[in-house]
């Protein structure tokens, strides 16, 4: 991130849109104004001003920009509202996340790319350093006359960001900024095995009260930093409140002042891990923790581990599913996965190991942690070398196919026989084909009716237990403590489902496209309210791009336009889904030591949706190969 990121100034700013906090680094902004001189003085281009207006003229700017794009992300897409040279006018929706502002005053100015963050009611900005042609380049796209980006055009949104890899560090600036105001700033999970590894009391505390797994923590060396003393630094960023909506909360300008200084020295992002910069303040550095005379300390990794040595591996996977049960649909079915890892070892080793899967699973996408090489990569092996940092990290993430059959197969019927009545069948299949160690801790499935209030419901599961709220009714078919593993259940849910009496029913004959005038009034009205609410703007891009939209018919009147499902939470231990694993055995250290390695792996379910057979569903075309 070094080589490739620097900032020229971070803004915070509150729900009032008054800047709270503001950090200008003076190094970069020399570069920046030296880059610019250079560029005004290459012929038949115009002049720019490298200026960073005061915290006051931003905010006024940030205000202004509101206004006029009708949101603080703005439209994304050219609309009636939309002027020459504002970011809407670029009519694409990364605008919404990387905008720009100016200001047409004696002093002009032009900020841009600035990345925006948005965290409860708090506005991150973060402004990185480009090439000022780059810059220009943006200028123009903000003047064009055509709308989106053409096809075999010379500039456009994208290319202009994919050679900007700034933009990457910038989102991760001001993604670390927000989790250290709300104190969200904490590792990876590392799942322990059961059996006694960590030794002395805390093994026998831990037993004695039945704790079978527990969650591993850096234990930085010498000094120790222990569990509560990193909690109570990663909490010193925030005077919390017990009020949500308290836009009156003060900021703990010193600690983020600490954090920036120390993390991104000069404005050169170097480390952004928060647990590592609060030890560093807390604690400082030993004589004694000096790397061999061979080997440099990394700035990742303030600390040597002295200790006991273990290596800890948690492969955690999120499946998502879309079952159509339709002949003429396919399922959809994915899998994003991660492997987070903890090394307790002493000095500075290189840690090598595969990652293997059968050749039915493939990686569609990997990236890794910036401390691993991938010297070997196969269909049913990825090899990984790296020198592990200090604590719990990410390793790598990746996306793969399902290995074996989805943990909840079968279908939902839902068929309406007045406006205010239905009947509903779910007839499914649990861990079908799944053996031994591979268990499923939990499953639910939720009926979702956010347009209508359920007055009375009636129905006779197979297994499981059902309750109801006004607006969704829950089928618990497996509960925590009583998982299944080594075997297959079958589970049906026939019933009946009645709504209260609605006094409006939204039926729309035709799709029909908003008016843009009072988009942008009414968007400023709720916003006003809740400042962190981004309403209407996504109800609108969805509107343009869904504009075929068949009609919504009497069948279906309570769902968000006509579609109806059922959403399925579970949860599996003992195994991925991918069936990607890694072989303990074949993991190597060097220089070597007597190290155990421990593995777990578990699985958990995303946006996994049972869609309404008999109703209406959206879904992606797959184009028929040639």
């Amino acid at each position: 991130m070094s080589g490739c990121c620097s900032i020229r100034a971070i803004w915070i700013l509150n729900a009032q849109e008054a800047v709270v906090f503001s950090r200008r680094f003076p190094v970069v902004e020399k570069r920046w104004r030296l880059a610019c001189e250079r560029e005004n003085q290459k012929p038949g281009g115009y002049a720019l001003r490298p200026l960073i207006p005061t915290d006051s003229k931003l905010a006024a700017a940030f205000s202004e920009r509101k206004n006029r794009e009708g949101s603080v992300r703005g439209f994304g897409i050219r609309v009636n509202q939309s002027s020459i040279g504002s970011d809407s006018w670029v009519d694409d929706p990364i605008t919404r996340h990387i905008i720009s502002l100016s200001a047409c005053t004696d002093d002009e100015f032009l900020l841009w790319p600035l990345v925006l963050h948005v965290r409860n009611y708090f506005y991150i900005l973060v402004l990185p350093m480009v090439e000022p042609h780059h810059l220009k380049s943006y200028e123009r796209l903000c003047s064009r006359s055509d709308c989106g980006n053409l096809i075999g055009g010379t500039e456009s949104m994208s290319s202009l960001l994919l050679s900007l890899p700034c933009i990457t560090g910038s989102f991760m600036v001001a993604q670390t900024i927000g989790d250290i105001l709300f104190g969200d700033s904490g590792e990876p999970e590392v799942v322990v095995n059961s059996s006694p590894s960590v030794g002395g009391l805390l093994d026998s505390f831990t037993e004695s009260i039945g704790i079978g797994v527990m969650s591993a923590r850096a234990k930085p060396v010498p000094p120790s930093v222990s569990m509560s003393n990193t909690s109570a630094a990663s909490g010193t960023g925030l005077i919390l409140s017990d009020d949500p909506r308290n836009t009156s909360r003060p900021i703990d300008k010193e600690a983020l002042r600490t954090f920036i200084s120390i993390s991104m020295p000069f404005g050169t992002p170097l480390d952004l891990n928060f647990a590592n910069i609060s030890s560093i303040k807390l604690n400082g550095f030993a004589l004694l923790d000096q790397p061999p005379a061979d080997l440099k300390l990394p700035a990742w990794k303030p600390y040597l581990y002295r200790g006991k040595q273990r290596l800890l591996f948690t492969i955690q996977e999120t499946i998502y599913a879309a079952m159509y049960d339709r002949e003429d649909i396919p399922d959809s079915v994915f899998i994003s996965g991660q492997v987070n890892c903890r090394a307790e070892l002493e000095g500075l080793p290189d840690v090598s190991f595969s990652l293997t899967s059968p050749n039915a699973t493939h990686i569609e996408v990997m990236s890794c942690h910036p401390c691993a090489q991938v010297p070997e990569h196969g269909l049913d092996k990825q090899a990984l070398m790296f020198t592990p940092p200090l604590g719990n990290f990410v390793l790598l993430r990746y996306e793969a196919s399902c290995g074996l059959n989805p943990p909840v197969k079968g279908f939902y019927q839902l068929s309406m026989v007045s406006e205010d009545e239905g009947a509903f069948l779910f007839k499914l299949q649990l861990m079908l084909g799944y053996k031994a160690p591979l268990t499923m801790d939990f499953c639910t499935v939720t009926m979702p009716f956010p347009q209508r209030r359920v007055a009375f419901f009636d129905g006779n599961p197979s297994i499981g237990t059902v309750s109801s709220t006004d607006h969704s009714i829950e089928w618990k078919i497996v509960t925590s403590g009583r998982g299944i593993t080594g075997k297959s259940i079958e589970a049906t849910f026939p019933g009946t489902i009645r709504f209260a009496p609605s006094p409006t029913i939204h039926r729309f004959s035709s799709p029909t496209r908003p008016n843009q005038d009072s988009l942008a009034e009414n968007e400023s009205d709720d916003e006003s309210k809740s400042p962190d609410s981004m309403v209407n703007v996504e109800d609108y891009l969805i509107e343009k791009m869904n504009r075929d939209l068949q009609s919504v018919e009497l069948e279906e009147p309570f769902c968000w336009q006509a579609y109806n499902y059922a959403k399925v939470s579970f949860k599996v231990s003992g195994g991925t889904l991918s069936a990607i694993s890694i072989n303990p055995k074949l993991v190597s250290i060097y220089p070597s030591v007597k190290a155990p390695v421990e593995l777990s792996l578990q699985a958990s379910s995303g946006d996994y949706m049972l869609w309404n057979t008999l109703g209406k569903c959206p879904f992606t075309v797959i184009p028929k190969k040639q």
